[in-house]
């Protein structure tokens, strides 16, 4: 994964500014609780801790929303991104101006609850396929403007990433196939597209049942088929009858209770949108160091 330190630095300038600006002028701007009692060059220390067991993920995020708010601040962790820690681990320390270090925990807490919450419901779901050759894959189901953690979160719980949007890959859903009038003519019509266009792009077809299959098969020049809302049957005949000819995914209702099943049947991919929509975000409170 590929990301500019423009964009991050976007991301953080934007998530810290919900705090701290009134976007309908009607308050000055500032973390007033702080101002208020802490004195203005007070230095103190603070730790993250663990409340629940989770795959860390949003450790990178939290340093730099710290360190975007004061680059004096010293952030420290012997932890790392990708690995599962018990409730109680401390995830990082942060010492340096008291009033800096409050201005930005909320948000950095935020991003480490939010990306722990996906990689740790991503680590499960991997999990559970880890004993056949099936790949978990995420999809764009993510929050609007945090598509980046979101999916950096899937990779630290050990997913793969689909697509990061609709430009650099052309995926022809139920819609754009009915839109078009065929699925022969949709494939026909991509590949001219395509090979008008630099760098070159894969190319994947949604098929709903095996009839969209043996078609997309007889018309060819594709990359990948996607199997959509296949039964675990279904796919386990696909995966039959395709016999390696062309990678298969399998994508619509995967869930922890079936994600097994599935992947058992020897296909290639499994995408879901769970761990993006439906994660728990993961307790991390931070604690001021008064030792």
């Amino acid at each position: 994964m590929i990301i500019s330190e423009i964009h991050i630095r976007h991301l953080i300038e934007k998530a810290l500014n919900e705090d701290l600006k009134d976007p309908f002028h009607q308050f000055p701007t500032g973390d007033h609780s702080s101002l208020a009692i802490v004195p203005k060059h007070s230095v103190s220390e603070g730790y993250a801790i663990l409340k629940e067991g989770g795959c860390l993920s949003g450790l990178e995020m939290a340093r730099r929303i710290f360190q975007y708010v004061d680059s004096t601040l010293l952030f420290t962790t012997e932890c790392k991104e990708g690995t599962w820690y018990d409730k109680g681990t401390v995830l990082f320390q942060v010492k340096g101006n008291a009033q800096s270090i409050l201005l930005a925990e909320r948000t950095a807490l935020n991003y480490v609850q939010r990306m722990m919450g996906i990689s740790t419901l991503t680590y499960q779901m991997v999990n559970c396929i880890k004993h056949t050759n099936t790949k978990l894959l995420d999809t764009r189901k993510t929050c609007p403007n945090h598509r980046y953690t979101d999916k950096l979160a899937v990779l630290h719980g050990g997913g793969l990433n689909h697509r990061m949007g609709l430009y650099d890959m052309i995926m022809l859903k139920d819609n754009h196939i009915d839109f078009c009038g065929s699925i022969k003519k949709a494939i026909r019509q991509a590949n001219q597209y395509r090979a008008a266009i630099k760098p070159p792009i894969p190319l994947l077809v949604e098929a709903r049942d095996m009839k969209e299959v043996y078609a997309i098969l007889e018309e060819g020049g594709i990359d990948r088929i996607m199997l959509d809302n296949f039964s675990v049957d279904e796919v386990g005949q696909a995966v039959k009858e395709i016999n390696g000819k062309l990678p298969l995914e399998a994508t619509g209702g995967i869930t922890m209770d079936n994600i097994r099943d599935y992947a058992e049947t020897g296909v290639d991919y499994v995408s879901s949108g769970l761990m993006t929509h439906s994660f728990k975000i993961i307790d991390v409170s931070l604690k001021a160091n008064l030792g």
